[in-house]
């Protein structure tokens, strides 16, 4: 089973090494590359000011995040949360890069995690296109309407969808096997399939469909068949 974890950040500025921290940190985990609910979400008190257009992009103010923890609070959570998960996250340097500076002034190692940069994902998917996160929402159609300000978990939550359709848009749910369905179990939420208001009429004749009922009468009672002609007979 495949994890991956679509992850995002929120910073007070643009450079680590120039005295900039992490303020929010964002998780949204993939099983089979289906979402399955569970997430991972902090806010963090940067030990700085944070600047006005910082501010503007995030919305996160210094008064808000003063009472919150410090990243050096939350990093084993963290990467009990990411584990040794594939990371997918848009524009990797730049969240990996505040990760592994943050990690670092603790003493402790940086990310080994595989990386999945889906901006180079989608220039490779669609060349000499605008590849922002709001630009691959406008052009596979995900409602992006809450994204009025930054969020860290918003934004995961709008990469996985972004994500889903870089690799092969939302068919990939249908490469799953039964058993792997009934693993990932009630986390995972398929929507109801849509019912026709007036069923099909049969387009098989009573001959045909006795016919075959003869031939499946010959394949043995362990023969798949014979549950679906159950099923349908039930079902009459």
């Amino acid at each position: 089973m495949t994890r991956e974890i679509v992850l995002d950040t929120e910073t007070t500025g643009l450079s680590p090494t120039s005295g900039d921290r992490v303020v929010e940190i964002g998780c949204v985990e993939l099983l089979n590359h289906i979402p399955t609910g569970r997430h991972f979400h902090v806010y963090l008190n940067p030990e700085r000011d944070v600047p006005d257009e910082a501010f503007r992009v995030h919305g996160l103010s210094t008064e808000f995040l003063r009472d919150k923890p410090l990243f050096a609070a939350e990093a084993d959570n963290f990467l009990e949360f990411i584990a040794d998960a594939t990371l997918v996250i848009h524009n990797a340097d730049f969240d990996m890069g505040f990760l592994n500076f943050e990690l670092e002034r603790l003493g402790r190692s940086r990310l080994s995690n595989p990386v999945i940069d889906t901006v180079m994902v989608a220039r490779e998917r669609h060349p000499g296109a605008r590849v922002s996160l709001d630009a691959l929402c406008k052009h596979y159609g995900i409602d992006n309407s809450r994204r009025v300000l930054h969020g860290a978990l918003l934004d995961s939550e709008i990469l996985a969808d972004v994500y889903l359709e870089l690799i092969g848009g939302r068919q990939v749910a249908l490469s799953l096997s039964s058993d792997q369905r009934i693993e990932m179990g009630r986390s995972a939420v398929f929507a109801p399939a849509r019912q026709r208001p007036v069923p099909l009429a049969p387009r098989l004749s009573d001959a045909e469909l006795k016919a075959h009922a003869v031939l499946v009468g010959t394949l043995g009672a362990d023969a798949l068949w014979v549950t679906y002609s159950e099923v349908s007979v039930a079902a009459e």
